[in-house]
């Protein structure tokens, strides 16, 4: 389900909260099974950037905890995702786990994995294990290497990121691979989402996985 209009209520959502919402620009969390809903919104689908708030549900409905910051998309706005496009999916997506090559943080909770120069992102898409992480030491990965990710080879973007769970479970080969919530290195990304360090290190103290986390990613 795409996010979309400032309209959206929830059940349980104060009256309250949803003015700080339509005030902050944001689209309000819908009333999926997430109790903590990372909302990610940009004013027009080919935006490159726009803001992220992080949303817990308790007992009073739901409130702001995290943010607005500041965050970058894909070079080619938010919509529909491919391995052809630069274009960060639309919906709602679970988060689950979490990798770096720095080490995790004590107060973490999600699933971490340090990684090092023999874990890769498949995104060969004839491989039976497209969009997945894999252990191989290069040259012997039985993928195409040259069209996954070496993921401590690629720069302080990783140095801890959040894996987005789209086209996971089973992926579909082409609808695109390797979406994370990494550290921003100035600009557009390849259709990941980007934050400054500190709200990664935030998010990744944040996150609880008895709380079913959501990305809720869209335009507002």
């Amino acid at each position: 389900m795409v996010l979309g209009v400032l309209g959206v209520l929830v059940a349980g959502l104060t009256p309250a909260t949803a003015q700080v919402a339509m005030a902050a620009g944001l689209p309000l969390p819908y009333g999926g099974g997430a109790d903590q809903v990372v909302a990610v919104v940009v004013d027009r689908p080919d935006a490159t950037s726009g803001w992220l708030t992080g949303w817990r549900r308790d007992g009073a409905g739901w409130r702001v905890e995290l943010g607005p910051a500041p965050a970058f998309v894909g070079s080619a706005g938010v919509g529909e995702a491919s391995e052809s496009s630069t274009r960060t999916p639309a919906g709602a997506h679970r988060l689950t786990e979490s990798f770096g090559t720095l080490p995790p943080l004590p107060e973490g909770r999600l699933p971490y994995r340090r990684v090092d120069g023999a874990d890769w992102w498949v995104s060969d898409q004839r491989s039976p294990l497209y969009n997945t992480h894999q252990r191989c030491e290069p040259g012997t990965c039985p993928f195409d290497e040259s069209a996954s990710e070496r993921l401590a080879h690629v720069g302080p973007a990783y140095d801890r990121a959040i894996v987005i769970d789209y086209n996971r479970g089973p992926a579909v080969p082409g609808r695109g691979s390797a979406f994370f919530l990494h550290v921003w290195t100035g600009g557009p990304t390849a259709g990941c989402v980007s934050v400054d360090a500190p709200v990664v290190n935030h998010l990744l103290s944040w996150l609880d996985p008895a709380a079913r986390p959501e990305v809720l990613i869209g335009v507002g």
